[in-house]
């Protein structure tokens, strides 16, 4: 049997994904009787993230190239007027790709990717699907904040989707999130509306020579907080638990009724 603190680990996480589907209204209680039992889950988890090889060093060093060029980029007005770009974090040898529209006013001010409310929302979905931050890639179709967190402008995805394409190239995840419609159009190209493009793999093509990268359209965080239903909350679990199967990680199970 594990430890203590291992059980403890999976409470905290069956918690989370209590909540996230409760809407935050309430947080089922689980035992470690219950914990013990999704023990197996977790291992699973732990040993699928674990298959893939790391990030080369001349790609980690790219990446950071390109996180310092999207600090001193003045291609479009937001370089001017932003208090720090957000040129994206997390795992350089992510399975798991979340792209979203654009900072927010607490990411323009720390210049790190969904840390506001959204993205504690993005954190709980993370953990209710058996993962943590630190094991994905998070990021945005601009790097700058718009004005008022105004839609992005043409002008500006077409100044800016360049990092984020050589971002893609060099994680080369397996699966991208598109967190929302503006990521979703913008990266298929399809004026589609989330609604239609949402549930379904599409496929994501880095560049020449590259192979496709499966792409799953979901809500964006933001959205569910502005629209706040069982029926949304449940689609975007469906979504997450169809990109697990894809990856070959458990789903872990709700518990509680």
């Amino acid at each position: 049997m594990k430890s203590n603190p291992d059980i403890k680990k999976v409470v905290r996480q069956h918690a989370e994904m209590a909540e996230f589907f409760s809407g935050g209204l309430t947080v089922k209680k689980l035992t470690a009787e219950h914990a013990e039992k999704n023990l197996e889950i977790t291992s699973a988890v732990s040993a699928a993230k674990k298959t893939r090889p790391p990030c080369s060093p001349e790609n980690i060093k790219e990446l950071e190239d390109i996180a310092e060029q999207t600090r001193k980029c003045r291609k479009c007005e937001l370089g001017s007027i932003h208090k720090n770009a957000v040129p994206g974090e997390g795992n350089t040898s992510a399975r798991i790709m979340f792209v979203g529209e654009a900072p927010g006013a607490d990411e323009d001010t720390q210049g790190r990717p969904f840390v506001g409310r959204a993205g504690q929302l993005l954190d709980k979905i993370i953990t209710a699907c058996g993962l943590k931050r630190e094991d994905v890639w998070i990021g945005n179709i601009l790097k700058c904040r718009p004005p008022d967190n105004r839609d992005p402008k043409p002008e500006e995805i077409i100044a800016c989707i360049p990092y984020l394409q050589r971002q893609i190239e060099l994680i080369n995840p397996e699966i991208i999130v598109a967190l929302g419609a503006h990521a979703a159009k913008t990266l298929l190209d399809t004026p589609k509306a989330i609604g239609q493009l949402r549930g379904i793999f599409h496929e994501y093509i880095p560049g020449i020579g590259h192979k496709p990268i499966k792409l799953m359209p979901t809500f964006h965080p933001a959205y569910l907080l502005r629209n706040y239903s069982d029926d949304n909350r449940r689609k975007v679990w469906e979504d997450m638990k169809k990109v697990l199967a894809e990856l070959g990680l458990p789903v872990p199970q709700k518990t509680g009724k």
